[in-house]
């Protein structure tokens, strides 16, 4: 079955992250319309690739926990510490869980997981985030981050919408399905209003000038965690 619903953007234009995302249109787009997607949607992903990217999304989950607690520290306000927090705890105590159970979907345990080394696609994005992090200030840090939670809702969005995204018999179609729930989507949107909240604090928008090349940076990043996936599977 394709899809033919319509695109359903949660980003608002006037947000941070909406402005963010206009001004850096190529490398967001390398990410979110990559080849890996546009294979996932239409189920004709290698599983070889698939494989690979759940073992190193493991991993990534990891160090993004890490991540997230220096955004505990960095914040200054109680709310978003609490936030950040919570988001910590989603990633340590759930996410990683519902993870765990997928991979058993496709014959991986979490000892065969976490016996694999991280690929330098993982590495390299990890480190910048926490990077980011140390160096500059709580928005920075999110900057570096959100591309991550904010693009997989938006993937799954336009997947849904796609034409060319196949549902019956995709082996991927769990997968599209957890990022389009309404509970990800949610998720994600709460994100954005964090930023909102915490830029105010920060500057105002007026930073946007020196967050564009993290925000950049941070997207291609992700499309080189897709194109690990793709390379191995050549």
């Amino acid at each position: 079955m394709s899809q033919t619903a319509t695109f359903t953007d949660i980003i608002p234009d006037d947000s941070l992250f909406g402005k963010l995302r206009a001004r850096a249109t190529d490398a967001w787009e390398s990410y979110v319309c990559h080849d890996f997607v546009k294979q996932l949607g239409a189920g004709t992903l290698p599983e070889a690739a698939f494989k690979h990217y759940l073992i190193q999304d493991y991993l990534f989950l990891i160090q993004f926990s890490r991540a997230y607690a220096l955004a505990v520290y960095k914040a200054e306000d109680l709310t978003a510490m609490r936030q950040f927090s919570g988001t910590v705890h989603a990633i340590l105590d759930m996410e990683m869980s519902l993870h765990l159970e997928f991979c058993k979907g496709w014959s991986l345990s979490e000892a065969d997981i976490i016996a694999e080394p991280e690929a330098r696609a993982c590495v390299t994005y990890t480190r910048y985030v926490l990077d980011r992090g140390v160096q500059g200030d709580v928005v920075d840090l999110q900057v570096a981050l959100m591309p991550c939670m904010v693009g997989y809702a938006e993937i799954a969005n336009r997947l849904m919408a796609s034409s060319d995204t196949r549902l019956d018999g995709n082996p991927y179609r769990a997968w599209i399905e957890m990022y389009a729930s309404a509970e990800f989507q949610d998720v994600a949107k709460a994100e954005i209003d964090l930023l909102e909240h915490t830029v105010a604090k920060r500057g105002g928008h007026d930073r946007i000038d020196g967050l564009v090349d993290t925000f950049a940076m941070a997207s291609r990043l992700e499309a080189d965690f897709w194109q690990m996936g793709l390379d191995l599977a050549k």
